[in-house]
């Protein structure tokens, strides 16, 4: 047998043990493996919903992702069995645009958008060329769009759906800023070499930003608070129930109310808000 022909045998049984682990991994109903992108939502896992999980007898994992892609693929796959990183409307889309069988359970609490600079102070510095960073998948590159006009640095074209707005549909831009799209959680690395960036919550905590520290604050619809997904399949079964019943938990409040922890400045969804009442 030639080298070629070791590399692929080795390759192979590499790829079997792999599959055989990850299928018992899974085939435990007591482990829940969690899929989260880079930022606070993977110690949120850990910090506020496994403990009350652990009470009842599972072993939490979290599995962090570099991007927004792999973890709904990796839900469907089976790779893992639950994620927390995205909002409704990128869900919606994604799942639509690939044809995957995923639930959401219930949303949590959720750091915006901020617009985030280390070039300037106020908004009212912004000049014609300055040079904006924005996400560039299309659910959070149009949520950005709003964010500008929300703060009167743009305008978008009146016939078209602001929840799909692109670059294109921009009508005015009375500063002239440029605005250069980017994966998101390539933005806070952008900082030093633009004048400001749109960063999503997560990958802002993430490179280390605080919330406080944005020059505006993005004010968000319950559709943008993220969200935890499983597969379909899995919604009623007892481990996404028990998910739910963590994030319901008076220790889960705990943590996010904690004014020592992050979760403090994250806008809340309405059932938690309602619950408060």
């Amino acid at each position: 047998m030639g080298l070629r022909s070791n590399l692929r045998a080795a390759t192979g049984i590499l790829l079997l043990a792999c599959s055989v682990q990850f299928a018992q991994a899974n085939s435990d109903p007591q482990t829940i493996v969690f899929g989260v992108a880079p930022g606070p939502y993977g110690d949120m896992v850990k910090q506020a919903i496994a403990p009350s999980l652990k009470e009842k007898g599972y072993k939490v994992v979290v599995r962090e992702f570099s991007d927004y892609v792999q973890p709904n693929m990796a839900l469907s796959n089976g790779s893992i069995d639950a994620n927390l990183f995205q909002h409704s409307l990128y869900f919606d889309k994604f799942t639509a645009d690939k044809g995957l069988k995923l639930t959401r359970l219930l949303a949590v609490p959720t750091a915006g958008m901020g617009f985030y600079s280390r070039k300037i102070s106020s908004l009212d510095e912004l000049k014609k060329g300055d040079i904006v960073t924005i996400s560039n998948d299309p659910t959070n590159l149009a949520r950005g769009l709003r964010f500008l006009q929300s703060l009167g640095l743009i305008t978008i074209k009146d016939n078209i759906d602001p929840t799909k707005a692109s670059e294109r549909d921009i009508a005015s831009n009375p500063k002239g800023l440029v605005f250069k799209p980017l994966e998101a959680a390539q933005l806070p690395r952008t900082l030093d070499g633009v004048t400001a960036s749109l960063v999503n919550g997560n990958f802002a905590i993430a490179a280390g930003l605080k919330l406080s520290s944005a020059l505006k604050q993005e004010q968000l619809d319950e559709n943008l608070k993220n969200i935890i997904a499983v597969r379909s399949e899995d919604a009623d079964k007892p481990f996404a129930k028990d998910i739910v019943e963590a994030v319901k938990s008076p220790a889960y409040r705990a943590v996010i109310d904690d004014p020592n922890n992050v979760y403090n400045a994250f806008q809340k969804p309405e059932w938690m808000a309602a619950e408060k009442q």
